[in-house]
């Protein structure tokens, strides 16, 4: 049930766009449109910003007091409202949609009677690979996280001439700003950024993770929820997770608070490369999360290499948006040589990636290499890239070309 005059006060107070407009283009279509990303991550503003160019549209947030005991039968009765109010609405942009349960039933039914409709959530079941059956094939999906670098480069107003020495040094002062603090758009723009960071992760973990999912073991819950961003860019498995727990866990337990971490967007579990499908689905997977800047108030780790490889892990998911075919793995042999990122397109391997903090070719080590040559060789794939922290070159190793590209020019 809902309150008409809470409803009638939040149509009244509706908020333009402000800022820095992201980067994500959402193309004229009849889908729905679901976009999805971790709290705080600006999909609220990005819905302002497709509003402002979408005739008669009514942007609803079901976290809003307005619409948090809403029956999915009664929004009709909002339909109603609003039509008293404004106008007779065109499009719906239905804000963190998660909140009400059968949202999919809703979200089908406004699409039949002919709504353009758009959703956002920060749960993975608004992902094409999970969403619900009756929305299969209406639904284009895409994900926005925080700032990519390029974005964050808008926000400082910053536009670099890249073949000046000083404006490379600015990237690189920037872009350590940008792996320690994250890219939040709250912690960008204001001041106390530890403070708001530490509200996020305290946020995503009781509302997304705990509340949503009416955890039970708060202790393992906390722990698995903790673990996860200390220990970022690292391959783990379930029975390490289990090891570090000190009380004891059942399987059932442990597996089911994986996926519902996953649920969050705000960790990820990335596969191993393999042709069987289940060595692919099956541990160890490597972690990574939505923004690096949460593992600094969460973590211990300053290892620049591993927030590196993490950012480079977003800006690939960022891709899928354009090219929804790509797919990533990671790739490890039996005789442990790694390489970070194996860039799938359809059936072709089309890159494959190592990540080094290294300012200067010395600094890159000679496994590094070795593993980049073997996948190449066993997977078939002659674009070898390793992206560094400042060195930029090209070799040819046994008959192979190897690219070093600086991380700033590859972000940029």
């Amino acid at each position: 049930m809902f309150n008409r005059k809470l409803v009638e006060d939040f149509f009244s107070r509706e908020r333009k766009f402000e800022g820095v407009e992201r980067e994500l283009k959402v193309g004229d279509t009849n889908k729905i449109i679901s976009i999805v990303g971790p709290r705080r991550s600006g999909k609220t503003w990005f819905f302002y910003y497709l509003k402002d160019k979408t005739r008669n549209s009514c942007y609803v947030n079901f976290e809003d007091i307005a619409f948090r005991n809403l029956e999915v039968n009664e929004f009709f009765e909002i339909i109603k409202i609003f039509s008293e109010l404004k106008y007779k609405p065109f499009s719906f942009f239905l804000d963190e949609i998660q909140v009400i349960e059968d949202w999919q039933i809703l979200t089908r039914s406004l699409y039949d009677r002919g709504y353009r409709v758009f959703i956002t959530g920060s749960s993975s079941k608004l992902l094409g690979k999970e969403i619900a059956t009756q929305l299969r094939g209406r639904v284009f999906n895409y994900v926005l996280f925080p700032f990519s670098f390029r974005e964050f480069l808008k926000t400082k107003k910053f536009k670099p001439e890249v073949h000046l020495f000083e404006d490379v040094g600015c990237l690189l002062r920037l872009l350590k700003e940008y792996l320690r603090f994250g890219a939040f758009p709250e912690v960008v723009f204001g001041s106390e950024k530890e403070k708001v960071l530490k509200q996020y992760a305290d946020e995503i973990f009781y509302k997304d993770f705990v509340e949503r999912h009416k955890i039970k073991s708060m202790d393992f819950g906390r722990f698995l929820f903790e673990f996860a961003f200390q220990n970022f860019s690292k391959e783990v498995s379930l029975r390490k997770i289990k090891g570090f727990f000190r009380e004891n866990v059942s399987d059932t337990t442990l597996y089911s608070y994986v996926e519902k971490l996953k649920d969050t967007v705000s960790v990820f579990f990335l596969d191993r490369f393999s042709k069987s499908v289940y060595t692919r689905l099956s541990w160890p997977k490597k972690i990574y999360v939505c923004d690096i800047g949460l593992s600094d108030v969460l973590g211990f780790s300053s290892d620049m290499g591993k927030k590196m490889e993490n950012v480079i892990f977003l800006e690939l998911i960022r891709k899928t948006n354009e090219k929804p075919l790509l797919g990533f793995y990671y790739w490890k042999d039996y005789q442990g040589k790694e390489v970070d990122f194996v860039v799938k397109e359809g059936t072709k391997v089309k890159e494959l990636i190592q990540v080094t903090y290294a300012s200067g070719r010395d600094e890159i080590e000679k496994r590094e290499i070795r593993g980049l040559l073997k996948a190449g060789k066993e997977l078939k794939c002659k674009n070898l890239l390793v992206i560094t922290w400042d060195y930029e070159g090209e070799e040819a190793w046994d008959g192979r070309k190897i690219r070093f590209v600086p991380l700033w020019k590859w972000l940029v």
